[in-house]
Order: structure tokens, then sequence, then C-alpha cells
């Protein structure tokens, strides 16, 4: 197979599943920051805030169903650290010096196992306070608790969002093109994730 041929990297419902995901979290950071600073600028674009409250709950849920559905592949592949994702991260995946001899990748390499693992994390607390805050089914200390959960959540994936945005945009092209059309040029996945490719066959 030629260097310039296209490999698929990601599935058609991968893709959508992962629009699904970034669309409902925008969706969900906008609102929960206009309930928080009290915004009603932005309560009046969702047509007042107990519409806002209503588009907030149901795009929890979306965003809880989608973050579900990546465990079934992205989570055992994020389980699977091997010697030579250690030496990725000791040599920081090359993102300090071009110098850097970082070892072969499978399909996820080491920052983006972890990544993930991070996000699962925050993603099921986020989640799992939510509905408590929206159904209250406990006392209130109960649901004191289950703001500060979602709060320290939120605050991790704000940071760990954006950071993935510039990671798969501006720090690595050509990886964007994945969540679009779900293809890479095979050149750009033997230098990525070599052990994926011929482990693929490719």
């Amino acid at each position: 197979m030629s260097n310039n041929a296209m490999v698929r990297k990601a599935s058609s419902f991968e893709i959508v599943n992962h629009w699904a995901l970034a669309v409902s979290f925008f969706v969900l950071a906008v609102s929960g920051y206009a309930f928080l600073f009290h915004l009603e600028g932005v309560g009046s674009v969702f047509g007042g805030f107990n519409q806002m409250r209503a588009v907030h709950n149901w795009a929890g849920v979306v965003f809880a169903v989608s973050l579900f559905l990546t465990i079934f592949h992205y989570l055992p592949v994020s389980l699977h650290f091997t010697s030579d994702d250690a030496a990725w991260f000791g040599k920081a995946g090359g993102y300090f010096s071009k110098r850097a001899a970082v070892p072969p990748q499978d399909e996820l390499n080491a920052g983006q196992k972890l990544y993930y693992l991070v996000v699962l994390a925050a993603g099921v607390v986020i989640s799992a306070s939510g509905i408590v805050i929206w159904l209250r089914p406990w006392a209130k200390s109960g649901i004191l608790l289950s703001h500060l959960l979602h709060n320290i959540s939120f605050d991790l994936m704000v940071i760990a969002i954006p950071a993935h945005i510039y990671l798969a945009t501006l720090a690595n092209p050509g990886t964007f093109r994945i969540m679009v059309y779900g293809t890479v040029p095979l050149s750009w996945a033997k230098k990525r994730h070599a052990k994926w490719v011929q482990r693929m066959g490719f």
C-alpha cells in the first residue's frame, strides 16, 4: 500500500458520537457558566433561565449517553499501558524537542490514553452529580456535595477539553481530519501510530 493511501482511523459511529459528545459539552459549558455567574444575556439566548435549565439537563443526558458509548472501544485501549507508553511520557511525547526519539505508539498514544481516562472519570462524576442535582433524591447535604463534585469536575473538563482541541489541531496537523473524514494518510499513521499500523497490516 502506498504511503499516500488513506487508511481508516475512526468509524462513522465514532465520528458521530464524538461530535455528539463535543456539542453537548459545549452547550453544558456555556449554560453552566451562565448559571454560575447568573449571566442574563446568555440566559436570554436560551429563552430564559428556566428554559436554559431544561436545555442544560437534557444536554447532560446526551453527554452522559455519548460518554458511556465511548467505553466499549476506548476504555480497553486506554487501560493497556506498555513500556513504550512509559517511555513516551519520559520523552513528553516529543512535544518539547523535535530531536526526541519517541517510541512507537498503538491506536492511541500514551497521552491520549491518559487524557481519555481523566475525561472519563470527570465525565462520570459530572454526570452522576448532575443527575442528583436535577432529580434531588437525597437530603440537602447530598445536594451540596453533588454541587461541589459537579463544579470540581467541570473545572477539570474546561481545562482538559481546550488542551485536547489544541493538541488535535495546531499541535498535530492532520489529526483533526480523523473526526471529520475518519481517515488519515498511511505515512501520517506510520509516524504517529506505528504499532497500530503494523497490527492492522497496512
